[in-house]
């Protein structure tokens, strides 16, 4: 990976993530460190502007819709004149992710408690004539925590319910995942590791059956699940929810269906701490 142009006196970068929060904290900040931000907000707009910015320097996160982080980086080597720096930024650093990283000469930094150091110290690698200025954002720019971003697993195989939970909950900055039955959202809770599972109560291998398999296994058995259901559930059968599988808490929440998402924006809220002033964007859509 060929490394910045020395001759442009304000380097230029481009900052790509779908998550607006995390977009606007490092633009802004990088902003003040005196570099010329433009910004992204897919893998598809990243690659339109980077070839008509011509960066020095990328920012960008794995996880994007349309394209994805590496890809874009594996498409800019195959078209691009000059290769920018790459700096991936993602909230799991995976071995994969690593490896594919430095198999492009790309910095790799974990979203986290720490996020901001590494991200810093990288920048001062590439650009050490910058280093003052890099150190001295912190003061006019206070030190956002870069939180690891939390994925919502809804599991449903009524694929309505999928196109209107991603309509109504796209703008939460979270990443939203999809299975279409019980086995299926297990096995994939089990590899994504969602911060929070919205399941169905009656599909195949259904919430029942989904929570039993969770709570059986150590890497899922402490995942929160919202029974999210059409029907209108006895008291037995929502205590039978509620009750502890394997010494584990059964259904963190049991919410009815309904085009009015208050609820089950409320119980996400607990579980993943969106910021309130999302929730008539959510309710009136």
């Amino acid at each position: 990976m060929q490394g910045p142009s020395s001759n442009d006196m304000t380097p230029k970068m481009l900052i790509a993530d779908d998550d607006p929060c995390v977009l606007r904290a490092i633009a802004e900040r990088c902003t003040v460190m005196g570099f010329e931000v433009e910004t992204a907000t897919n893998g598809l707009k990243t690659l339109i502007k980077a070839s008509q910015c011509n960066p020095d320097i990328l920012v960008v996160d794995v996880h994007m819709p349309e394209v994805d982080g590496l890809s874009v980086c594996g498409f800019l080597q195959d078209i691009a004149k000059r290769l920018p720096h790459v700096m991936v930024i993602t909230g799991r650093p995976g071995q994969e992710i690593i490896e594919k990283c430095r198999g492009i000469g790309a910095s790799c930094v974990k979203k986290g408690p720490n996020f901001w150091d590494e991200f810093e110290a990288r920048l001062i690698e590439t650009y050490p004539q910058k280093a003052v200025e890099i150190k001295r954002s912190v003061k006019p720019c206070q030190k956002i925590e870069m939180k690891k971003r939390p994925r919502i697993l809804l599991v449903d195989d009524d694929v309505s319910v999928k196109k209107l939970f991603f309509h109504r909950f796209s703008d939460l900055g979270a990443e939203l995942l999809y299975a279409v039955d019980g086995l299926q959202g297990f096995w994939k809770a089990r590899r994504e590791e969602p911060t929070v599972i919205v399941a169905d109560y009656c599909m195949p291998n259904g919430a029942e059956y989904l929570l039993t398999r969770l709570r059986a296994t150590a890497e899922t058995s402490s995942i929160p699940v919202i029974v999210h259901t059409g029907r209108r559930l006895s008291d037995s059968v929502k205590h039978r929810l509620r009750q502890q599988v394997c010494g584990q808490r059964g259904a963190a929440r049991i919410v009815q269906k309904s085009h009015d998402s208050r609820d089950l924006f409320e119980a996400l809220q607990r579980l993943c701490g969106f910021a309130s002033d999302l929730e008539g964007k959510l309710l009136y859509r």
